[in-house]
């Protein structure tokens, strides 16, 4: 038995090797599936019982923590824990400890160390690692305190975990401590230690303390070393630090792998290290170091940041594998470079390869839908975020409410700020400026005392949002808290000085904006700006000129935004020598024709009745936006072209352009003008249900004008009760103003009752009232409305035409007798209203006088009308033929239009007269606008 027992122990001898070599090689070639079959092999064929557990269970274990396989780790320390294999062996517990950090699993390789009741220096390195690989360096750091308390040797491999986890907490106090214990260990010499100190002074900020360590290292060669030093100095902003050492390493021929050429493509931070991160690139293709995916993503971002997009997407194309990141870097780049078109057809090449957008490719594309004001293509990436669960993610929720807002879509906007679970400072500063932007002024405001209450900080960003819904309600009293609040906090920066101005002239407080503007001490070009458009906003186009003369005075250089405000000035003057002269100027300084300069100039022209200069901007602009589509839209309907208007919104269209709440306010606009009823209800419709676009109170208002010119007042007055919203003042002015034309008394009184309870210290609509009730005969509650609106301190804006003759500006009110040329000026006028008399019957209207006097007055008032006075000049001024240009600040009667129709015939001159409405192209007797204006 003896015999046979040593023969059997023998023969199974050989067998014991040959399986656990096998086995070995398995789990080399990290083939989970298989490494599993043939443990269970181990377990079946009682021949293999005779193994050592520590060599089949170890490589296993390796296995699983390379794979991340934190299941399958679990199954095996449940079979270990079955065999009893691992209550005694220090070696497999370790192992198990290693495997747990590995995978992840903390809290599993916390008890695991616990259960320990020998652990070596492994043991506590491998339980140190799992702490810092875990992002728990505080618990690595107790553990290593424990561990010196415990008087467990220290070996080179315990440093790198507890330099690292010094790092992470940017504890450079314990950083150096441990320095101090590598040191006495004699552990200082040895390269990763070094490469480990390196790191974590420079994630501690101490370049010098990292920089010295480099420089006394032996061993030079070492390529960490390098690539240590590099990033430290990278991450850390010494760009030029990390490019020098990388030329270094160059000249000295050391051996450069994808970590060195990543590093020192990070330092290429912006278009000044452009060269240098061509150079680069030149050197990774020279050295034919393989071209990998890391090296690659580098060098996308390096071309990125430097703004060559053309470079990177030549880069992009050459990669042969492209990762999420390559597609991200790419995404970012087109968009930060105002290519969103480019970043669209990129997402989509993105999808079509079957790569999967992540958080970062969701918030670029949503950012490029919102820069292009794209909201249906906003609208499916949002669907595509809701149903991959991104829409959680804060940054993008807050790209979200942006996108929205730059769409018109309030509504949406709304609603994805309010199912976001966490709001953070960016997002309640994106929705009150994004219902500011869109003339939700209150719903604003509203948001802003709802932040205050959640305890969010009001910073100057904030404010100036505040200040933008303070300019929409016209709220002075708003525009004075804010301004107190800004002095109180002490908030004052050039910036939000420059918008005080802004909104005081916005509110017609020219006094509060002149005296902001002379408080301002480093007046920028923003600060002349800003009081430049306070005088052409509140139509004081001359005070702006002679502002203008004052800048010119100061050498401060014209940019953009004045030339374009100063442009208006003289849009608003009909001056068409200043603004040719403004013309030229833009053409010797080079500024080029697109944008918001070819909106001013086309503008500028069309106001000046110049229409055919006007075009000839509208047909040089190469890619005209939709804004300046908008313009011409615009003009055609203050001209009475209704019809092209329509044409050409088609074709904006059919070119891919987005129509946005202006755009809609444009065409309505034209159809009221042209008397286009049912197209103009199309529209609306469209508006609402196709492009969802919530109609704003001007809207609303323009459309109850379209009916109310058709006389379709009932059918007016109805639609103004359907609407979701309380009526604005803007509304019940339009139907008032239709009242007094159709003369619709009942309808009337309810309208003047609305108007004045929402705008009481309006004397536009005292005026308006007061004229529906002359209209009727009602000269006693004309009267007291006068009165009413005397009390109240309210005055009429007087009527004022002007006329550019000789290069200046000339003023004309209503029976003026103030100009130089007075006396010529009246016997001119009289003069050409005998001609009209005799020639072409002639009779003044004196029904549309309403002030209740004799019917010999009522003429001369008529006859003193402003429009008339700066004919009459331009007849006197101007060589025969010539066409005569007028502005007037309100609506033409109707008596002045038909004198305006006989000049031009009687004394064959084309008169262009622009309205507080639209433009009227008088010639031969007829007008442009076909007698409905």
């Amino acid at each position: 038995m003896l015999k046979t027992s040593h023969s059997l122990s023998i023969s199974r001898l050989p067998r014991k090797p040959t399986r656990i070599h096998s086995f070995k090689e398995i789990c080399e070639q990290r083939s989970l599936h298989e490494a599993f079959r043939s443990l269970g092999s181990f377990f079946t064929d009682q021949t293999s019982l005779q193994f050592c557990l520590d060599e089949v269970y170890s490589p296993l274990l390796e296995l699983c923590a390379s794979n991340r396989a934190l299941s399958q780790g679990e199954q095996i320390h449940a079979q270990m824990t079955k065999s009893c294999a691992v209550s005694d062996s220090v070696f497999l517990s370790t192992k198990l400890l290693f495997m747990y950090g590995k995978c992840g699993s903390i809290a599993s390789a916390e008890k695991v160390f616990d259960k320990m009741r020998e652990r070596t220096i492994f043991t506590w390195n491998a339980m140190i690692g799992a702490c810092v690989s875990n992002g728990e360096p505080l618990g690595a750091l107790e553990l290593y305190r424990e561990m010196r308390v415990s008087g467990v040797p220290l070996d080179s491999c315990t440093f790198p975990c507890i330099l690292k986890a010094c790092g992470l907490l940017n504890d450079l106090r314990c950083g150096m401590e441990t320095h101090g214990s590598a040191l006495k260990s004699g552990c200082d010499s040895v390269s990763f230690v070094v490469n480990s100190l390196v790191s974590m002074y420079a994630k501690c900020g101490d370049l010098n303390g990292a920089r010295k360590l480099f420089d006394v290292s032996s061993k030079r060669e070492d390529i960490v070393s390098w690539n240590s030093m590099i990033s430290a100095c990278s991450t850390n902003g010494q760009a030029v630090e990390a490019l020098e050492l990388f030329g270094k390493m160059q000249k000295l021929n050391v051996s450069m792998n994808t970590y060195t050429f990543v590093s020192a493509l990070q330092a290429c931070k912006d278009t000044v290290f452009e060269k240098l991160g061509k150079e680069i690139h030149a050197s990774i293709l020279k050295s034919g170091h393989h071209f990998d995916i890391f090296v690659g993503n580098a060098l996308l971002a390096m071309y990125v940041r430097c703004g060559k997009m053309v470079d990177a997407m030549r880069v992009f194309n050459n990669l042969e594998v492209k990762d999420n990141v390559s597609y991200n870097t790419m995404l970012s780049g087109f968009v930060q470079n105002g290519l969103y078109n480019e970043a669209l057809e990129l997402f989509h090449n993105m999808h079509g390869r079957g790569i999967k957008p992540d958080e970062v490719s969701v918030l670029n594309i949503i950012a490029a839908s919102g820069r292009l004001g794209n909201g249906l293509n906003g609208m499916e990436i949002h669907a595509y975020a809701v149903k991959q669960g991104l829409d959680s993610n804060l940054q993008i929720g807050n790209t979200l409410i942006d996108m929205y807002a730059r769409c018109s879509c309030v509504n949406f906007m709304g609603r994805a700020f309010d199912r976001m679970t966490t709001k953070d400072f960016i997002s309640w500063t994106t929705i009150i400026a994004g219902y500011a932007q869109n003339n939700f002024h209150a719903k604003s405001l509203e948001l802003c005392r709802k932040a205050q209450t959640e305890g969010v900080d009001i910073d100057s960003m904030m404010i100036e949002s505040i200040l933008l819904a303070c300019k929409g309600l016209k709220c002075i009293y708003l525009v004075k808290e804010v301004h107190g609040y800004i002095i109180r906090r002490g908030l004052y920066d050039p910036l939000l000085q420059n918008a005080i101005v802004n909104v005081y002239g916005e509110c017609g407080r020219l006094e509060y904006a002149n005296r902001m503007f002379q408080q301002i001490e480093s007046k920028d070009i923003v600060s002349w700006t800003s009081m430049l458009s306070c005088y052409v906003h509140n139509g004081l186009a001359n005070e702006a000129f002679e502002l203008l003369e004052l800048m010119k005075e100061a050498k401060v250089e014209l940019d953009t935004i004045a030339l374009v405000c100063i442009l208006s000035a003289a849009a608003s003057l009909s001056a068409l020598n200043k603004g040719k002269e403004i013309h030229g100027f833009l053409i010797r300084k080079g500024f080029i024709l697109e944008g918001s300069v070819a909106r001013a100039l086309v503008e500028m022209y069309a106001s000046c009745g110049d229409l055919e200069n006007a075009f000839k901007v509208y047909n040089c602009v190469l890619n005209g936006d939709v804004v300046l589509w908008t313009t011409m839209i615009n003009l055609y309907g203050m001209y009475g072209h209704g019809k092209k208007a329509i044409d050409l919104f088609s074709s904006m269209e059919a070119q891919g352009l987005v129509p946005d709440h202006i755009t809609f306010l444009a065409i309505l606009h034209a159809c009221s003008h042209s008397g286009l009823i049912d197209e103009g209800k199309r529209y609306f419709d469209i508006m609402k249900n196709e492009y969802q676009l919530e109609p704003w109170p001007d809207h609303y208002a323009c459309f109850v004008d379209l009916l109310g010119r058709a006389n379709r007042l009932e059918e007016a007055y109805r639609f103004v009760n359907s609407m979701q919203g309380k009526p604005t003042a803007e509304v019940w002015c339009a139907l008032l103003g239709a009242c007094r034309i159709h003369s619709n008394k009942e309808l009337g009184e309810i309208a003047s009752r609305k108007l004045l309870e929402l705008e009481p210290e309006n004397p536009g609509n005292y005026v308006l009232i007061s004229n529906v009730l002359a209209a009727s005969g009602r000269w006693k509650d004309v009267q007291e409305v006068r009165m009413r609106m005397k009390e109240s301190g309210l005055k009429k804006n007087p009527g004022c035409s002007w006329i550019e003759i000789g290069n200046k500006i000339h003023k004309f009110t209503v029976r003026d007798k103030s100009h130089p040329q007075c006396l010529k000026i009246y016997r001119k006028l009289a003069q050409v209203t005998k001609t009209l008399e005799m020639e072409a019957g002639y009779l003044a209207q004196t029904k549309l006088v309403l002030h209740n006097v004799e019917e010999e007055e009522k003429a001369e008032m008529l006859h003193g009308h402003s429009e008339r006075l700066a004919i009459a000049y331009g007849l006197l001024e101007t060589p025969d033929g010539t066409p005569i240009r007028i502005t007037k600040n309100l609506r033409v009667c109707s008596d002045c239009h038909s004198f305006c129709k006989l000049v031009s015939k009687c004394f064959e001159r084309q008169l262009i007269v622009r309205d507080a409405n639209r433009f009227h192209h008088f010639k031969n007797g007829f007008c442009s606008c076909g007698d409905f204006w």
